[in-house]
């Protein structure tokens, strides 16, 4: 006898901004697809049960700021076996690949993955070869090239990247900032830049950044910080968030500022969209993944229903997607369940400032398309993902580290 589901979710309590569910509802997946979402689901029509009492049910995360071209990049991770056991089905690649590297990002991570995997393309054609330097050189600002591959890819490419900051631009300014504004605008996508350590100064980036693009590491502590010395929103940045600038954080190893965050929130500006900059010395702490990295907002007063709104939803609409970040009828059935820890835990920013919490989000299930992501070793990471010298070895655990590398590289950085 044919049932009326592949698969029921039980007893959980939902949590959807998305599509305005919550509440205790049981979850109807049928041929990889969200089926029914309602109350009192007859588990005996369904193929499989998943009893999720105690457990909190989201759409499956998205991480709008990641590197996940492992084998090829200097920094890019696995996608699978962290979406696992961190709830993230869907991952943004922003910037790894360039016009000339584009091609195998495509075939061997976004083709193969079972996590969905979008892109935004590098203006710099060889985007994340080595650690840094990418727009160095103008001869890789090859506008023409980017074009061409955005054209031929747009069910995969959804916006274009920059990282403006003193080691990927070496003295050469805003230049590649304003060759990347000219690229965005002719294939009529999203700008996301990144802001670090300058110069070039914030100001010299802010004339380049339109309503809708996204500004990521946008709590970040160092000198382009969106803060004034009074810890003040700068007065250019309030206007352009006003006007729709998506501010992401992109946690990472250096982007991430307690004293930032703190001052922002104050002011009353919420980060947009929470994501991890995950990557090869990301995964090893402070960020670790998306789950600690929502925890930090959960405990810097966020609800939950805040911190998953940014988590699933507001990506989504960041990406100009409407077939993620939901649990509505019709969807892939793309899903995660989580539990929060009660307990004494201790947070930390990229410059291993610390803030006391008492709620850590744990992933305990994360489904792609109906099918549950089958928990796997992590592998090893690369001889050179080493983390920056103020990090090493101070690094509070949270969650499963993943195994160091054998025989790191000498390090001085």
């Amino acid at each position: 006898m044919t049932k009326a589901f592949d698969l029921v979710i039980t007893g959980g309590d939902v949590v959807d901004p998305g599509s305005g569910l919550s509440g205790k509802l049981d979850i109807g997946v049928k041929e990889g697809k969200i089926a029914a979402v309602e109350a009192g689901i007859d588990a005996s029509t369904a193929a499989r049960v998943i009893d999720a009492s105690g457990r909190y049910v989201t759409p499956g995360l998205i991480d709008l700021h990641t590197h996940v071209y492992w084998g090829s990049t200097f920094w890019g991770i696995e996608p699978d076996p962290v979406a696992a056991r961190s709830g993230c089905t869907t991952w943004l690649d922003v910037g790894s690949s360039g016009g000339y590297s584009f091609p195998g990002l495509r075939r061997h991570i976004v083709e193969t993955s079972k996590a969905k995997v979008f892109v935004l393309l590098n203006l710099s054609s060889i985007g994340l070869i080595g650690p840094s330097w990418e727009l160095a050189n103008p001869d890789y600002w090859d506008i023409e090239l980017a074009q061409t591959i955005v054209e031929a890819n747009r069910d995969v490419i959804i916006g274009i990247k920059a990282r403006i900051d003193s080691s990927t631009t070496r003295g050469v300014g805003v230049a590649p900032l304003a060759k990347a504004r000219e690229l965005a605008d002719r294939v009529g996508l999203p700008l996301m830049t990144h802001i670090g350590g300058g110069p070039p100064t914030i100001e010299e980036v802010i004339p380049h950044l339109r309503p809708g693009d996204i500004l990521t590491h946008c709590f970040t502590g160092n000198s382009m910080r969106i803060i004034d010395d009074n810890r003040k929103i700068l007065p250019e940045i309030k206007a352009l968030k006003e006007a729709g600038l998506i501010f992401d954080i992109g946690h990472g190893t250096g982007s991430f500022s307690y004293d930032t965050a703190e001052a922002m929130l104050e002011q009353g500006y919420l980060p947009d969209v929470i994501s991890t900059d995950i990557h090869q010395m990301a995964i090893q702490g402070p960020a670790f993944d998306m789950p600690t990295t929502m925890s930090k907002f959960l405990n810097l007063g966020l609800t939950l229903e805040q911190v998953i709104e940014r988590s699933t939803a507001a990506p989504a609409a960041a990406m100009r997607r409407t077939d993620v970040g939901s649990l509505a009828v019709g969807q892939a059935a793309d899903i995660a369940l989580f539990t929060i820890e009660e307990g004494e835990y201790t947070f930390q920013d990229v410059r291993m400032n610390e803030r006391k919490g008492s709620k850590l989000l744990r992933n305990t299930l994360t489904i792609i398309d109906g099918e549950e992501l089958e928990r796997v070793e992590l592998p090893d990471l690369q001889p050179w993902a080493v983390l920056p010298a103020h990090q090493r070895g101070k690094v509070i655990p949270l969650t499963e580290v993943p195994a160091k590398p054998a025989a790191p590289l000498l390090d001085n950085r």
